[in-house]
This record gives structure tokens, sequence and C-alpha cells, in this order.
């Protein structure tokens, strides 16, 4: 006998408080008929997901295995000598890959968008995405997408909108966010009530670029992971209030690097993830009031971080276990490796000390 959609997307209290008061059959009943679930997917499948380090921007490798179809999600900064470039190609051959079939740009600032060049130089893109023009007019915002636009002149290119598919063999992503607007309904999730909205405070509009970020839910199987890019707390709270489209999520990869200009307990505490990987630099993000609405979260996630957040304290900090590049690091680069499974199970591997932990399917 199979529980619907509905009921696994409600959070946890509600589903533990339910399951003691009401017999299966009533909570099947209250719960309505199930939704269509994401195709199943043979033992074999699994998902590659790589959190590279560039220094407090954004380079997430999607690998799907066997058809080692792969999407890139941001290449980080511009400069360097190309060394987020090079990251991003140390983790694509860890990967078995040598080619970069989807190139998912989230927003338009020089930490996401701006090793767009130095990536093409050295690496075959299929298709590149994004959310249309840019819509912050500063100089450097201006620049940067000028930069960007010379880069991917003449190759395929694609905007995306909320409710659109980005084909990977074996996986559905499904844009969630872009240019703004934002999805209500995700295909084989039913929406649920928000019991986190009443109490979440105000956020100001935010004119820039991160609340126009493309943000996507990958699924395999019962495995999900998030990424939102840099989307903001306004944007934020409207996507999940008064209900949640994207139901509970496996692995959530920290939106806007930890900032407390995200994260809203809205939108964390819904979603409630297992696990959450922060893509923090060393002297970037990683600000205490976000790092402590992540632990606090229901299911008390794992926080990965790529860097030791070294403007807070000890307090705001992972162990170091969960740190790929901890203060006074020889060198930095180390990066989180993620191995996903249909059944939802998963590992993250820290590539600095090469330990793995392992999470099991869910009950």
């Amino acid at each position: 006998m199979k529980i619907s959609a509905h009921f696994r997307s409600l959070p946890s209290s509600f589903r533990r408080c339910a399951s003691g008061l009401l017999p299966l059959a009533a909570l099947l009943s209250v719960a309505g008929p199930a939704a269509a679930a994401p195709a199943a997917h043979p033992a074999n499948r699994s998902l590659l997901i790589y959190s590279i380090d560039v220094e407090g921007g954004q380079a997430t490798l999607l690998v799907s295995e066997p058809s080692q179809a792969s999407l890139l999600i941001d290449t980080g900064w511009a400069g360097n000598n190309g060394r987020d470039a090079e990251r991003i190609q140390a983790a694509m051959k860890d990967a078995g890959i040598t080619r970069i079939d989807r190139l998912l740009i989230t927003h338009y600032h020089a930490d996401h968008v701006g090793g767009v060049p130095n990536l093409v130089e050295r690496v075959p893109v299929g298709e590149f995405l994004d959310h249309g023009p840019n819509r912050e007019d500063t100089s450097v915002v201006d620049a940067d997408y000028a930069a960007y636009l010379k880069a991917i002149a003449g190759k395929p290119h694609r905007t995306v909108h909320p409710g659109d598919t980005i084909s990977i063999p074996g996986l559905s992503v499904v844009v969630i966010s872009a240019d703004g607007q934002l999805i209500k309904r995700v295909p084989g999730i039913t929406p649920a009530p928000n019991p986190y909205c009443a109490t979440e405070k105000h956020w100001d509009a935010d004119p820039t670029e991160n609340a126009r970020s493309s943000g996507i839910l990958v699924r395999l199987g019962r495995f999900s992971f998030l990424d939102l890019g840099d989307l903001t707390g306004a944007k934020e709270v409207a996507l999940v209030c008064p209900n949640n489209p994207l139901g509970t999520i496996d692995l959530y990869l920290v939106t806007h690097h930890g900032m407390d200009w995200s994260n809203s307990r809205a939108i964390v505490d819904a979603i409630e993830p297992r696990v959450a990987i922060m893509n923090n630099g060393a002297h970037k993000a990683g600000m205490p009031v976000a790092w402590q609405i992540i632990h606090d979260s229901p299911r008390h996630p794992d926080l990965y971080q790529l860097h030791t957040a070294e403007g807070s304290d000890a307090a705001h900090n992972s162990p170091a276990a969960l740190i790929a590049n901890p203060r006074g690091a020889a060198a930095d680069g180390s990066y989180f490796k993620v191995v996903a499974h249909p059944d939802g199970s998963f590992s993250v591997t820290n590539t600095r000390t090469g330990q793995t932990r392992q999470y099991g399917p869910e009950q």
C-alpha cells in the first residue's frame, strides 16, 4: 500500500502527529489520491553531484549515470589564471566526462557567470541556459553580462521559465524560479499548506539579479536536490507561502552561499533538508543567522561547508569533518562529491579527507 505524495510532502512534525492519531486507512483518505510520481529508474541509475570550490561563488556539476549526461550550474569567477575552469575540469575528470551537455547560469553576478569565457576556451558546451536579459543596470553587472553574451555568441542558447524542464537522461530537472517568476506546482508533488509562513518576518523586495535567479529541482527516483541560486528572502517566501510546492528535500544547496539575505525559515523549515551543502568562501557569506536557521530546521541536517567561515565563530561553523577547506589549510580547492541513488539513499565525500558519510533511503 502506497502513502500519497501529498502526505509525504507534509512537514515531518505533522506526519508524526497524524500517524499517532489516525489509522493508516484514515490517513490515506485524508491525504487524497496520490499525484503521479516521477518515472521509475532502473536500479543501476545514479547521480553524481560535485559542489566545486570556486571561493564563494557557485559551480555545481551534475552527471547522470550510466549515460554520463551532464548539467553544470554556474562557473565561478573570471580571471585567477583560469582557476575556476580548472577546478570544474578536475570534477569532470573524476566523473569521466570531457564535455558539458548543458550549462545553466542562475544569474549574472560575477561569482556565477564570470567564469564562462575561461570555461568555453577549454570545454565544449552543448547548450547554454539562462533567465533572459540582465535586469540589474549597473556597470559591473552590465560588463559581466556582455562578456557572457560574447562568449556564447553563435552557440545553442535557451531562456528558461518556471515549469520548464531541462533534458538530462535519467533525471527529472524542473525549473522552479527564473527572472523573478516562481512555479506554483511541480509535476508529481501536491502543494501542501506551509505552517511556517505565519511567523515569517517581512522581507523587502530585492531589485538585484539575485531575485532573478534560475533555480531547479532535480529528482532521481525518490532522491531530490534543490538549488535556487542566490534567490533572496521575499522571493523564497512567495515561492513556498501559503503552500509549499517543493515537498521535502534530501540535499539542499544552501541558497546564496549562506547569506542572511536568503534562507528564510519559511522555506528552509518547509523543505526539511536531510543534508545541506553551503558553497561559502573563507571570507564570504556563511553568516551565523543563515547557518543557525539551517542547523535548527526540522531534520537537523548535516551542514557541509566548502570553507570555514572565518568571519564567524566556532558555534556557527560545522565540525572539521564537514568542511572541505578549513582555516589554515595548505591549499584550497577541495570539494564535495555526492553519489545519489533512485531509492533515496546517497553519500557525501569530503575530498580533503577522503571520508564518506552514507545516508540511507527514507522509511
